[in-house]
């Protein structure tokens, strides 16, 4: 039977306890965002059921979670909402220049009246659409 920090560093994506001095080796590259974003949030939802594990088998038999543990889990959940964050940030930006393209390429396209229309139409989707 594996031990709590054992599972914990597999849902985390490692499989080795994290030593000071030695590279990061579960920082993966950036496939697709949505990808790793769903590994992050299945990683970060195994550690937040481990530690509730922990705490019930505390409350069940009165002795306390083992800090070094506890303390390792409470890292790897901070250090993955981290990454998510990031990862999130960097998904706006993007978003935003391609919507700053688009918007672009229909006003040279098209003629001060039908732009104005185009816009008014958006305006009046967006207000239904609230």
């Amino acid at each position: 039977m594996p031990i709590a920090g054992d599972v914990l560093l597999d849902a985390a994506g490692g499989n080795a306890p994290f030593e000071p001095g030695k590279p990061d080796m579960t920082a993966q590259p950036s496939a697709e965002p949505r990808a790793r974003l769903a590994e992050i949030d299945d990683a970060m939802a195994s550690i937040k059921t481990q530690i509730a594990s922990a705490d019930l088998l505390r409350q069940a038999s009165g002795k306390p979670i083992d800090p070094r543990w506890f303390h390792r889990a409470k890292t790897a959940l901070r250090h993955l909402q981290r990454e998510r964050v990031g990862l999130v940030q960097q998904s706006r930006p993007r978003r935003e220049s391609v919507k700053d393209c688009l918007i672009a390429m229909l006003r040279e396209r098209h003629d001060e009246t039908t732009w104005s229309t185009l816009l008014t139409e958006a305006r009046r989707r967006a207000g239904e659409a609230a």
